[in-house]
C-alpha cells in the first residue's frame, strides 16, 4: 500500500464554522478572492497561525492555493487544487505536508467554501475543513507508538479553534473585496 493512499475510512479532524458577510451575494466571488489573495491578507485572517499563502497551478494547468499554516503546533503546507471553483462554491483538496514527531508526512485535507443569501440582504459564509491521514501518516504513528484515535481528538481540538479563528476573519476579507469592487452593494 502507498504511503501516500489516504485511509479513507479514518476522520482526523472535521470542523465546519460559519460567518455573516455583510455585502450581496451578487458581490462575492469565492473563487476569484481565494486564488487572488494577498499573502498578507491571508496572515490577517488568522494570526499567527497562517504563515503564507500563494496561487499557481497544476502541471495539467487546474487552479491551485498554496498555503503554509500552523495548528497545534504543527507545520502543514497545503496543496489545495480546485474541484469546484465557482463564485459561491470552492471545494479545494489537498494531500498536505504535515510536520510530525520524527519528520514529515502526508494528510488528505478538504476545504469546502461556501456562501448563501440570506434574508436580510447579507450572506452566510461556511468553512468546512475535513482531513484523513495517509498510510504514511498512520505508519508514522505506529513508529512512534502513538494511537490514531489519541492523535485524532489532539488534532479535532486544535482544527476547532483555528477554524472558529479564520472563519470570522474571512468573512471579513470577503466582505471587504466584495464591497470595494462593488462600492453600490
Amino acid at each position: 500500500m502507498s504511503s501516500e493512499q489516504v485511509a479513507s475510512e479514518l476522520q482526523l479532524s472535521a470542523s465546519v464554522e460559519s460567518a455573516v458577510v455583510k455585502a450581496p451575494l451578487g458581490a462575492i466571488d469565492i473563487a476569484d478572492w481565494l486564488l487572488h489573495l494577498p499573502d498578507a491578507e491571508y496572515q490577517r485572517c488568522a494570526p499567527p497561525d497562517h504563515k503564507a499563502c500563494g496561487a499557481t497551478t497544476t502541471d495539467d494547468g487546474r487552479p491551485m492555493s498554496i498555503n503554509v499554516e500552523e495548528i497545534n503546533g504543527g507545520l502543514i503546507i497545503q496543496h489545495y487544487v480546485a474541484e469546484v471553483l465557482e463564485p459561491h462554491h470552492c471545494r479545494m483538496v489537498s494531500l498536505s505536508d504535515v510536520q510530525v514527531a520524527g519528520g514529515w508526512s502526508k494528510v488528505h485535507v478538504i476545504w469546502d467554501l461556501s456562501v448563501t443569501e440570506q434574508a436580510d440582504g447579507t450572506c452566510r459564509y461556511t468553512n468546512d475543513i475535513g482531513s484523513r491521514p495517509t498510510q504514511g501518516f498512520l505508519d508514522v504513528l505506529a513508529e512512534q507508538g502513538l494511537d490514531f484515535e489519541e492523535v485524532a481528538a489532539k488534532r479535532q481540538v486544535a482544527v476547532i479553534a483555528h477554524n472558529q479563528l479564520e472563519t470570522p476573519l474571512y468573512a471579513a476579507s470577503l466582505e471587504r473585496k466584495a464591497l470595494a469592487e462593488h462600492p453600490a452593494s
